[in-house]
């Protein structure tokens, strides 16, 4: 080899080099301090089955996605009126998906969480201006550093009230300015959703000395009690639901 093709050599590695990080970025993203989950070969747990989840007399049941479903599970616990926030899995084609599937972006779901709530106590509208305050709905498949369709800002609306007052909501927000950006959020119907594996499920709470959950969701949290601190659970017997 001359001194001359030294450069052509050192273009050749870093492209190899370049297309092995494309490759396996995903991995890494959640395999390192970022979102630092161990990801095996995983199988779809038995209980992961495709769930309308219909609300219990005078609860409701709306499936959300904005982003890392740590974050947003943690945020939504907190409101007076949650009964439940579930990590799972929604707006895909591929039946029973895992995380590391869903990683990928090629199943077409979102991480999201399936929320049930009671309206006498906190009216829809109230869990969209949660939605919406709390994470960036202008960015397109993206939320900070977790970049593909699996972080898309999603609502998937469970009946013809949700979709009328979801749309109404978005199109109050663009109008009002709030945003500098439209707002990309994604209003479509429910289709399916699959729970995650129970290593996601209240991550925030049994991981707190993560650092992405010291140095993400504990800042964003912390700013979301600041905002909606009225609307916040009090009794230590509600906070455990």
């Amino acid at each position: 080899m001359t001194f001359s093709q030294l450069p052509q050599l050192a273009l050749v590695v870093l492209t190899v080099t370049t297309l092995f990080t494309l490759l396996t970025a995903c991995e890494n993203s959640v395999t390192k301090e970022d979102r630092p989950v161990v990801i095996t070969d995983e199988e779809p747990q038995s209980e992961i089955k495709m769930a309308a989840h219909e609300a219990e007399d005078g609860l409701e049941v709306v499936t959300l996605g904005s982003g890392c479903f740590w974050c947003t599970e943690a945020v939504f616990r907190e409101l007076k009126g949650v009964k439940s926030a579930v990590s799972g899995y929604s707006g895909g084609a591929v039946p029973n998906p895992t995380y590391k599937a869903v990683c990928t972006g090629t199943t077409g779901h979102a991480e999201v969480i399936q929320v049930t709530f009671d309206p006498k106590v906190i009216p829809f509208t109230d869990i969209l201006k949660v939605f919406w305050e709390t994470h960036d709905p202008t960015t397109l498949n993206r939320q900070g550093a977790d970049v593909g369709t699996q972080y898309r800002s999603a609502v998937f609306y469970h009946n013809e009230k949700q979709k009328a007052e979801a749309t109404a909501y978005k199109k109050q927000l663009d109008d009002s300015g709030q945003f500098k950006s439209p707002i990309v959020t994604e209003i479509t119907e429910f289709k399916n959703f699959y729970p995650a594996e129970d290593y996601h499920q209240d991550y925030f709470k049994l991981n707190p000395n993560q650092q992405y959950c010291q140095y993400v969701i504990r800042p964003k949290l912390e700013k979301f009690r600041s905002k909606f601190s009225e609307k916040l659970k009090t009794e230590e017997g509600e906070k455990k639901q």
